[in-house]
């Protein structure tokens, strides 16, 4: 059903039960995985005991049905120009995605969605580093021994030099792999648009973080 996102009513009908019951199922089992989904913290330290150095963050927007009144303002992003729910999402040097975030409106930007979740307070108490796009710009100010790595920023009144211009390069490189980590996440199809309520998506995309780790591992 969430490969496919296939409607309740259909399995209802074909399976000879009601819609609530089958709707009561895919709560129940969606909430058992969720669960199961890793912390923060937890995560970060399993890297750290498996040897690893760094992690790779990024953001995300799963698009949403555009719901009517103000309160759905919030969930407009600019930069996506749709509607949609927030997440971040770490993933290890591999792509292997190892931690997601709970839902936000559409709007929200990835700094702030980071500082909210204390993912630089985290990973210095792991003792890890993180790779991270320019979204992150100004997340980690220490200068002498950062732990959030974004790469350099060019502006119309200051140009990147050539040696700025190959380690973006490099830093891009390695960061591909945070893209398979999203690709596989989403070949989900309930997430193709999301007609759940937002207060449960979190709980949605855990289960499907749970899911998806189980099939990549297998």
């Amino acid at each position: 059903m969430l490969r496919h996102d296939q409607r309740l009513a259909d399995m209802a009908g074909g399976n000879n039960v009601s819609e609530s019951t089958v709707r009561r199922w895919r709560d129940e089992l969606i909430g058992l995985l969720a669960v199961q989904a890793p912390r923060l913290d937890r995560a970060l330290k399993k890297i750290a005991r498996q040897g690893g150095e760094v992690v790779l963050i990024d953001g995300t927007l799963i698009p949403t049905q555009r719901r009517t009144g103000k309160a759905d303002r919030r969930n407009y992003s600019g930069k996506h120009r749709t509607h949609g729910l927030h997440f971040l999402a770490l993933t290890d040097e591999r792509g292997r995605l190892v931690w997601i975030s709970a839902a936000r409106p559409g709007r929200t930007h990835d700094n702030t969605a980071a500082r909210h979740d204390h993912i630089l307070a985290h990973l210095r108490a792991a003792g890890l580093g993180a790779l991270a796009d320019l979204g992150f710009r100004g997340l980690d100010n220490d200068v002498r021994d950062p732990v959030i790595v974004t790469g350099f920023h060019a502006s119309r009144t200051h140009k990147l030099t050539a040696g700025q211009r190959n380690a973006n390069r490099v830093l891009a490189i390695g960061r591909a792999p945070v893209e398979h980590g999203f690709a596989h996440l989403k070949n989900w199809r309930i997430l193709a648009k999301l007609r759940t309520d937002p207060a449960r998506a979190t709980r949605l995309l855990r289960a499907l973080l749970v899911l998806t780790n189980l099939e990549v591992n297998r």
